[in-house]
């Protein structure tokens, strides 16, 4: 009963408070091709004592939309578990977006409907940090995207991943979850998870057990569903479980060759022997073959007609010259059927009949006498005794 009277008013200042902050502005400051996360906490939305902590039972969601347009820029992503999670922007700026994009995030608390807002000021650059031209992609199957997004999960990434690598450090390209990438919701069951994409950047060369990894002899043990090869000790296990039939390595050490840019010619073909196109084009009247496409099979039409007409309307025999292709005994056989069948309709029409006997009221045999309108004929039977 204590703990009901503690919280309640803790609730009624958190609904109270969410609704009376005003729009925030914040200033971030994202790095072309590095990974860029921010938390929406719950606490940063509402107006709490520093000595208060927001309980469990507050539900908020949040909103982002890029300032002056309906969603997100497309580096940048959302993401949150349920209303009781914080929710992350995250994603990786690519040289076109540098410059200033101002975030505009709304919090909806889902308990007094109460809304608040505030603007992130992205101020992307380059990183002046060496080059990192060794890139490789791992697939964490043991985890969510929300999972790792958090800088202690991330670097324990980072640090596990070190022993597989050369000596050197490691820096966070990208994060991306797996639904992102074509891969299909799991099962509610326990210990299935969306899986996520981490991409690692180093200025360290690839280690001989991740080239063994990314091998085409790999590859083919894979597409067999056997394990790949892996010529060292897992050092990411237990605590993130890998794909590796699904490691991405990309080495920009090496400048790929720029394509030929092709010689613009005058427009002019060769001469060629085999094609020789004509050089004029004589004018053509067009009136005789509109006429012959059009009264062709006008004409044909009209005869068709005419032989049809001919044959139904011309063609017909009558009943003079059916009677005399009829043989005269058939005659006299039809005529003796038709004559004997209209003499007994007329019989059948002027024969007199009495009524049967149960279409008459009950009477008696024997005076000949008829039963009295009133009488129910269902209790006197149908055949009277005859003394």
């Amino acid at each position: 009963m204590a703990v009901t009277l503690f919280w309640t008013p803790l609730l009624v200042v958190l609904l109270a408070g969410l609704g009376d902050t005003e729009a925030q502005q914040t200033t971030l400051h994202p790095l072309v091709g590095h990974v860029f996360v921010h938390t929406l906490d719950h606490e940063t939305f509402l107006s709490l004592p520093e000595h208060v902590a927001v309980p469990p039972a507050v539900r908020i969601t949040y909103h982002a939309h890029l300032q002056g347009h309906p969603d997100l820029p497309r580096w940048l992503r959302y993401t949150q578990r349920s209303p009781h999670h914080p929710g992350f922007l995250y994603g990786s700026a690519t040289p076109e977006d540098r410059g200033r994009q101002v975030i505009e995030v709304t919090a909806y608390n889902r308990d007094s409907f109460d809304t608040t807002q505030q603007r992130l000021v992205l101020e992307i650059g380059d990183s002046e940090g060496p080059l990192l031209p060794y890139q490789a992609e791992f697939l964490v199957r043991s985890h969510d995207v929300e999972e790792v997004l958090p800088s202690t999960p991330a670097n324990r990434f980072l640090s596990a991943l070190g022993g597989l690598w050369e000596p050197g450090e490691l820096q966070l390209l990208n994060i991306t979850s797996a639904l992102d990438r074509g891969g299909r919701v799991p099962l509610p069951i326990g210990g299935r998870k969306e899986g996520v994409y981490i991409k690692v950047g180093s200025a360290s060369p690839f280690s001989t057990c991740l080239k063994m990894v990314a091998s085409p002899d790999s590859h083919a043990r894979c597409a067999q569903g056997q394990p790949p090869l892996l010529s060292c000790y897992d050092t990411l296990a237990p605590h993130f479980r890998i794909d590796w039939c699904n490691v991405t390595l990309v080495d920009k050490s090496v400048p790929e060759p720029a394509d030929e840019m092709p010689t613009p010619g005058d427009g002019i073909l060769e001469h060629d022997p085999f094609f020789c196109p004509p050089t004029e084009a004589p004018d053509r009247d067009f009136l005789v073959d509109a006429l012959v496409t059009l009264l062709v099979p006008l004409l044909v039409a009209l005869l068709l007609t005419l032989l049809l007409a001919y044959v139904m309307c011309c063609r017909r025999e009558g009943r003079l010259k059916r009677d005399l292709a009829t043989s005269d005994i058939q005659m006299v056989h039809h005529c003796t059927i038709h004559g004997n069948t209209e003499e007994l309709r007329q019989m059948a029409a002027s024969r007199e009949v009495p009524r049967p006997l149960s279409t008459l009221p009950m009477f008696n045999v024997r005076t000949g006498e008829r039963l009295p309108p009133r009488v129910d004929s269902a209790q006197v039977p149908l055949i009277l005794d005859q003394h």
